[in-house]
């Protein structure tokens, strides 16, 4: 029997917990967090402009006094740009410090469930070049922490690539697959035209046997009556 303070557990709880498994096979969600830089990996802009450097997280446990923070990393320097930190779903992000305000902004919003903490770099510079890590801790998830990073590359001006030969060699392929097509087709067209044209031959020598056929019996029932024997 069991002992004082527990309780057995009722069909309801059951039902709940049975329901709630499904949803999760159903309906797949990560329940850890998830820090994403976008699909590029890279990222070229040209020296004196601005530049945003995209960053977004995803939590199915919700979230509370999120942290987050940007990193900057090349092969002589690494150092920390802005820290700041995010209530809940309804706060927009607090930034806590930031290493040089007259250049770097923060570009996203939290709310409606944007979870956007991107930066925008201002006056892009050659020495900006670099890569840029945004991580993200969430205490709601025992701390758990993920970061995603993303590599720009400064230019002094965009090269524009010169599409020359692509669209030479696309149109030779286009060219030989539309030729395949147009010869596939006269053949099909030839095909019919044979066929039709033994169908018609076949049909004439039926039609000429069956007429020779009709005259010999003719010929032979006119020589059985003057063949007829005189009583």
């Amino acid at each position: 029997m069991p002992g004082a303070g527990y309780q057995v557990p009722t069909a309801a709880t059951w039902l709940g917990t049975g329901l709630l498994g499904i949803a999760f096979i159903l309906f797949p969600c990560s329940l850890t967090l998830e820090v994403s830089v976008g699909k590029a990996a890279t990222i070229t802009a040209v020296n004196g402009t601005n530049v945003l450097l995209p960053c977004t997280f995803s939590t199915c446990m919700g979230f509370e006094n999120l942290h987050f923070w940007w990193t900057f990393n090349n092969s002589e320097e690494f150092k920390n740009l802005i820290d700041g930190t995010v209530k809940n779903e309804k706060s927009e992000p607090k930034i806590r410090s930031n290493i040089d305000p007259a250049r770097i902004e923060m570009a996203g919003s939290v709310k409606e469930k944007k979870n956007n903490i991107s930066i925008l770099i201002l006056n892009l510079e050659f020495s900006d070049k670099g890569k840029y890590t945004c991580r993200v801790k969430n205490p709601k998830e025992k701390n758990a922490q993920h970061e995603a990073t993303i590599s720009l590359i400064v230019v002094d001006k965009l090269v524009k690539v010169d599409n020359t030969v692509t669209i030479i060699i696309l149109s030779v392929v286009g060219g030989l697959i539309g030729l395949l097509i147009v010869i596939m087709l006269i053949k099909k067209f030839i095909t019919f035209i044979i066929k039709k044209t033994q169908e018609k031959k076949k049909e004439c020598l039926v039609n000429s046997s069956g007429n020779d056929n009709t005259e010999n019996g003719m010929a032979g029932s006119k020589a059985e009556q003057k063949a007829t024997p005189k009583l």
